[in-house]
């Protein structure tokens, strides 16, 4: 398990980006994206994944077939919500999630439904922000906006602890990337890329 205090964080929107692009590059095989929205991760995808794109918008969905065919996903989207995914155990390789946890009704739900459906050894990629430290400036105004983000912004909660959440779930952390990202003036919100893996199967000895 990696500490929080092991990472010091890393200021600008750009950086944030950079390392959310690099890790997304470095899953293969079966992808899934949950929360895929309109497609806007395509970009980053390695040449040869084969990609499952998992929406509950029916809005969005219109928009991301055609965006997945465009970048040559011909897989349709998965209507169904990340708290129930409705593909069978450890079948796909890996599964990746922007932005995403903060607003799903359960996230201890999503990640072990993510657990399920991966194949051990799979990894997770995640890219969100979280609460800024309890007392700060930060929080306080992450606090204040939350109804406004909560109503106006599918259900965004800005003070979730996606992060605690996963050292919390039956994935075992990899690595945490902090950034600090400047919203208001002097006003910076953190974010966090994180990757996680399902632990591989105990291997048996032969007696």
């Amino acid at each position: 398990m990696v500490s929080r205090d092991q990472t010091p964080a890393v200021l600008g929107w750009e950086a944030f980006v950079a390392a959310r692009t690099r890790a997304i590059r470095g899953l293969t095989g079966m992808v899934l994206e949950l929360g895929a929205g309109q497609g806007e991760n395509f970009s980053a995808l390695t040449p040869g994944v084969q990609w499952l794109g998992l929406e509950p918008s029916s809005r969005f969905r219109r928009t991301l077939a055609e965006r997945a065919r465009h970048a040559g996903h011909h897989q349709p989207p998965i209507a169904a919500t990340a708290e129930a995914i409705p593909l069978d155990d450890a079948s796909v390789t890996n599964v990746m999630a922007t932005t995403v946890l903060c607003s799903v009704t359960d996230p201890g739900q999503v990640l072990q439904e993510t657990a399920r459906v991966l194949t051990p050894g799979g990894q997770v990629v995640l890219a969100e922000h979280v609460p800024a430290p309890t007392g700060s400036s930060a929080r306080r105004a992450q606090r204040l906006v939350k109804p406004f983000t909560k109503f106006f912004d599918h259900g965004c909660d800005l003070t979730r602890d996606t992060e605690a959440a996963v050292h919390n779930s039956d994935l075992t952390v990899q690595d945490v990337s902090r950034f600090h990202i400047r919203v208001l003036g002097r006003l910076h919100i953190p974010f966090v890329v994180i990757t996680a893996q399902k632990p591989a199967m105990p291997q048996h000895t032969q007696g």
